[in-house]
């Protein structure tokens, strides 16, 4: 039966399923539980905080990761920290996101893949 399905000798469906079934439903769970949660917890002041301060710490962690790895990548320090002052002020200017990632990243590979590769 393992030959047909393209298993290796000795295993069969029913063992990939008693694997694969009650992963897929402990990812969806972990997955759903922070949404759950959330209802919960709405208005509360520690959502209200982490809202506040998340996405700050969230962007501190990227630029201190991006300018760290830099070092290392195709045109070092220079172009993430162009990139990155592009991002600023962009965001400073628009006050948008997404707007800044995107701009920011695009400069990023702009930089690294036209002008100095």
């Amino acid at each position: 039966m393992g030959d047909s399905l393209g298993l290796p000798d000795g295993v069969t469906l029913t063992m990939v399923a008693a694997v694969l079934v009650p992963v897929a439903v402990v990812t969806v769970l972990l997955r759903a539980l922070p949404f759950a949660f959330l209802r919960v917890l709405k208005g509360s002041a520690l959502i209200e905080f982490l809202g506040a301060t998340m996405p700050v710490g969230v962007m501190t962690v990227l630029v201190v990761y991006t300018l760290a790895s830099a070092l290392d990548a195709p045109g070092g320090l220079v172009p993430a920290l162009l990139a990155g002052a592009v991002t600023l002020a962009l965001h400073a200017w628009r006050r948008s996101a997404g707007l800044s990632i995107l701009t920011g990243t695009a400069v990023y590979m702009l930089l690294v893949n036209v002008v100095v590769g």
